[in-house]
């Protein structure tokens, strides 16, 4: 029997899971979807190594399943891999539903008119196309803001406010730390591999997304 599933992700434990949550369940709610469960990660959306999703994709949804996303950056943020686990579903015959993008929301092999479901099917397909680029466009525009902020606050010597570390090191910092936005270490390999406190760890992450703003 097919099943229903949503799926929910934040890049950080500060985002709160539950907006997104709450958005999947008052749609099931409204259209009368028995929802089975909504699986959640608290990871970066540039990769898709993360923990409940792939369990969610390997070992529960079926062909014929429905799965229910509330945004599409919520699946992902790098256009090519997000547009690729959309055509693993398809190929695998599991519908995906995406809250923000309401053709999405509409089942077109249940249309009588072959054409008009073709043309709608296209549609669909640039909606998401362009949706993953602007989730994509997102991210790179966020580093380029860090990016500048940090080489602003090193011209002027402000690094030094944040913890023991000079400016020259904020480079080495800034390096570990994207492996931890990609989910490829967890924040204290960061910690370990750089030998400082975890204090001063999250004054420089602090630091790096104030300049990112």
């Amino acid at each position: 029997m097919p099943m229903v599933y949503g799926y929910h992700r934040t890049s950080t434990a500060e985002q709160h899971l539950d907006r997104g949550i709450a958005s999947i369940e008052s749609f099931c709610r409204e259209h009368g979807l028995k929802l089975e469960r909504i699986f959640t990660d608290q990871q970066t959306g540039k990769n898709f190594d993360r923990p409940r999703y792939k369990v969610m994709k390997e070992d529960v949804l079926r062909g014929g399943d429905t799965l229910i996303i509330s945004e599409l950056d919520r699946l992902g943020r790098n256009k090519n891999e997000t547009l690729k686990e959309l055509r693993y579903y398809k190929d695998q015959h599991i519908r995906v539903m995406i809250l923000e993008i309401p053709t999405t929301l509409t089942d077109y092999s249940a249309y009588g008119n072959e054409m008009a479901a073709m043309i709608m099917e296209t549609i669909n397909d640039m909606l998401i196309q362009m949706y993953a680029v602007m989730a994509q466009a997102e991210v790179e525009k966020k580093e380029k803001r860090q990016r500048e902020g940090i080489a602003a606050k090193k011209q002027r010597g402000d690094w030094e406010d944040y913890g023991r570390l000079r400016a020259v090191e904020m480079e080495l910092f800034l390096q570990e730390y994207r492996k931890v936005e990609k989910g490829e270490i967890r924040p204290v390999d960061c910690m370990r591999n750089l030998g400082i406190t975890k204090s001063t760890y999250y004054r420089y992450r602090e630091a790096i997304h104030i300049s990112g703003e």
